[in-house]
């Protein structure tokens, strides 16, 4: 199993439209081979800026890799285009190395 880490901080401004918008786009990346799950997460920070943490949940590292060729550029650019610099998002890769 890959986790695929995505984080956003947010426009404060924008927050309400922003989370509202990410349903649909989380929906859509689901429905692309190899997604098994995502969970949604509020970061708590010390500062005014929110964030939010997605964990998708994929099936293997090479269903996150065809994600990341075939899929990934548009899908980002489609969240630039709609909130531009009042989101800074940052991506982490995690392979599961053992359960207890």
């Amino acid at each position: 199993m890959v986790v695929y880490e995505v984080r956003i901080a947010i426009d404060p401004a924008v927050r309400d439209e922003y989370r509202a918008w990410l349903d649909g786009h989380v929906h859509e990346i689901l429905a692309l081979p190899g997604f098994d799950r995502a969970e949604l997460y509020v970061e708590e920070t010390d500062g005014d800026e929110p964030v939010f943490v997605v964990r998708y949940h994929l099936a293997s590292r090479a269903a996150l890799e065809g994600y990341l060729r075939d899929h990934a550029p548009r899908l980002r650019a489609e969240g630039l285009a709609r909130f531009g610099e009042r989101m800074r998002a940052t991506r982490r890769v995690l392979a599961l190395e053992r359960r207890w």
